[in-house]
């Protein structure tokens, strides 16, 4: 049977409604299309915790900036659907802008603080854009869960905190960071590097790879990050907006080995962009 594409929120509503009515626990990942290995592995899991799994396809104009890639965004529905149909997915909720953002749209979600710095300092107005989409998709839906994965971790801390401040009934559950075997994280925007880009692109989870070993050892987070952005300059990377270690609930300043923390970077190669994170782990004892 061919995936089924809905196209509006009442489609949605009522496939979701026939599915409740049978019994049956829903899952959703959203996504903006261009689906990766990353993307699968969230389906994956979503099935294995859910008896029906939809997914949705929106490339959300609200997270980009005017000076943005919203139009060269990577697109295309068909190939998008043979894999989730293949992945066993349920249905594809792929609205058109105008039914999430309807005549006469007002509303803002802003989460404070957790979307102002690292990201949200680079890319003013993304995570309200972010948190503005999502809850809307968890309305339309009001799934028993919703997947999301940890190589976008301050979005999947800016979800947890809406849905813990609005009381939406939805459980976040995350999935590890995908990876190739060279240690690039699996994104849409990987398809803009080129051939030498792609190349050194790796150099980025090696260098907050190191960060972590550094800070997980009892090294100084402060030095390690700064070594590890000269690192990426001197490898051919165009600039670094930030190399960091956070706090892995709060994204402050880390407290750490009383608290999680996790090292956090961007940086561009050429015209990508890349984002990255990785989490601190205590280095193993060694025998004596």
């Amino acid at each position: 049977m061919a995936l089924p594409i809905l196209r509006t929120t009442e489609e949605l509503r009522a496939q979701l409604r026939d599915w409740r009515c049978a019994g049956e626990s829903v899952g959703l990942v959203p996504t903006m299309g261009a689906l990766h290995e990353g993307h699968l592995s969230l389906v994956r899991l979503c099935r294995a915790a859910t008896t029906r799994t939809c997914v949705t396809l929106f490339v959300n104009p609200k997270q980009f900036a005017p000076s943005e890639d919203l139009a060269r965004y990577p697109r295309d529905e068909a190939a998008d659907a043979a894999l989730l149909e293949a992945e066993g997915a349920d249905a594809l909720y792929a609205p058109d802008v105008g039914d999430v953002y309807g005549p006469g749209f007002a509303t803002r979600v802003v989460v404070d603080a957790l979307g102002d710095d690292l990201e949200g300092a680079f890319r003013p107005g993304f995570f309200e854009g972010i948190a503005t989409v999502v809850t809307k998709l968890l309305m339309k839906a009001l799934p028993d869960a919703a997947f999301f994965g940890e190589k976008d971790y301050q979005q999947l801390v800016v979800i947890r905190r809406l849905v813990a401040d609005l009381d939406i009934p939805v459980a976040i559950e995350a999935a590890p960071t995908v990876r190739e075997a060279d240690g690039l994280a699996a994104a849409s925007r990987n398809a803009y590097l080129s051939p030498a880009e792609r190349k050194r692109a790796p150099r980025l989870f090696r260098a907050i790879t190191y960060v972590a070993r550094t800070v997980g050892a009892g090294g100084d987070a402060d030095r390690a990050c700064a070594d590890a952005r000269q690192t990426l300059l001197d490898a051919g990377f165009t600039n670094v907006d930030y190399v960091a270690v956070r706090d892995a609930e709060t994204l402050g300043p880390p407290a750490y080995p009383a608290r999680p923390a996790r090292v956090l970077a961007a940086a561009r190669l050429g015209t990508t962009r890349l984002i990255d994170n990785v989490a601190v782990a205590p280095e193993p004892a060694r025998d004596a």
